[in-house]
């Protein structure tokens, strides 16, 4: 018989990935921003690249311990939630992309645009994005798990989406950054260029390729299946200790088998690569384990609370972050917007620009955390 009771381990986790979401997404200037804060250029991995994935992970954790209620079974209930879920999700990551744009040209200084063209900007929104792979990927990968019942079949079905995606980069020059890889390809054949992001060249030129496009979202699926896997291994009726151990296990295979798997086929979070599925799956898992240790097994958890509160509101408190940095980075005051004015401010006495852009990082989540925490002392949880 599987355990109900909920490991608090995990909603840290959780929190911890969200505020780290926000934090990566608002440096207080993107030419300045503090080194641990960048993502790789390209190939590679640094402290920022595992925020993303991790969500996906335990998105995929959670999912296991969310559809027990449906016995992993494709029930109307369960098949009405899972489509509603995912077009809130899927509708709300292009409305941040239309409210971008509109704000954007309600206060360009130009004034020359009528109101038609200034809010209905539909040739330039941006189809893909962060809360959209969450949306595909989320829901591919729970009609497989309530469909492919057989929990060694779905594992060779990660194996099959991971091998498939690899082969398709390889044929496809997919490790390019340039137009003629297939996922720029794909992306600009299904919804056109000016609705796929302008992604940064290593010279300073920039091209139209969506790092979270539709064909990179494949191993997205796998990757929240895997987190999937690593809920059932939570669920099961062993000790806590011997979860722990298991994990390990798991961890440390992924790892080895991702880093090595790299030498030909390169981790790299831009396209998503099968390398970099296993990696940041299993650097999750090891971060898991040792939130676990410390917060269930030695009982330290005083500290935990902001994060908890993050990871009770996870999306919301995302989606409200992303909306109000749209709003400060738009609205005018004193010639500047307004997050340029409290940079500027920070910027004053701090002692150099790197510095000052992490600040405004850290109070720009602190912000969103105060918001967090009092979602959770009043017990208001607000589900998407």
């Amino acid at each position: 018989m599987m355990k109900t009771e909920r490991l608090m381990s995990l909603d840290v986790l959780r929190g911890i990935t969200v505020a780290g979401m926000i934090l990566v997404n608002n440096p207080g200037d993107w030419g300045h921003i503090y080194a641990p804060l960048k993502h790789a250029e390209w190939n590679g991995l640094t402290p920022t690249d595992l925020v993303f994935p991790f969500f996906m992970f335990v998105m995929g954790v959670s999912m296991c311990f969310s559809f027990r209620k449906f016995d992993y079974r494709p029930t109307r209930e369960f098949v009405v939630k899972l489509v509603k879920r995912t077009a809130i999700l899927f509708l709300l990551g292009v409305a941040l992309s239309w409210v971008s744009l509109v704000l954007s040209r309600w206060m360009s200084p130009e004034g020359t645009m009528s109101w038609s063209q200034i809010l209905f900007p539909f040739e330039q929104v941006r189809v893909w994005g962060v809360l959209q792979r969450l949306a595909l990927s989320y829901f591919f990968a729970s009609l497989l798990v309530v469909t492919v019942r057989n929990r060694r079949v779905l594992g060779c079905v990660v194996a099959g989406i991971l091998l498939l995606y690899g082969l398709v980069l390889a044929w496809g020059h997919g490790f390019e950054l340039s137009t003629a890889n297939v996922i720029a390809v794909v992306d600009r054949t299904l919804v056109g260029e000016s609705h796929m992001y302008l992604e940064w060249l290593p010279d300073g030129g920039r091209i139209r390729f969506d790092p979270e496009g539709l064909v990179s979202t494949l191993p997205g699926i796998a990757h929240v299946l895997i987190g999937f896997f690593c809920g059932r291994l939570l669920l099961s009726s062993k000790s806590l200790n011997e979860k722990m151990a298991d994990l390990a296990v798991a961890c440390a295979a992924l790892l080895i088998v991702g880093f090595l798997l790299g030498y030909g086929c390169p981790i790299n979070k831009k396209v998503w690569s099968p390398s970099y599925v296993l990696v940041t799956c299993g650097f999750a898992m090891l971060t898991l384990i040792l939130l676990m240790w410390i917060i269930d097994v030695r009982k330290m958890q005083r500290w935990t609370y902001p994060f908890r509160a993050f990871g009770c509101n996870p999306l919301f408190i995302y989606v409200f972050a992303s909306f109000l940095a749209i709003v400060l980075e738009t609205i005018p005051c004193g010639g500047l917007s307004v997050k340029d004015q409290v940079y500027m401010w920070i910027a004053g006495w701090a002692v150099v620009p790197q510095l000052a852009s992490l600040i405004y990082a850290l109070v720009y989540v602190a912000f969103n955390g105060l918001l967090a925490c009092v979602l959770l002392k009043k017990e208001i949880f607000i589900k998407v």
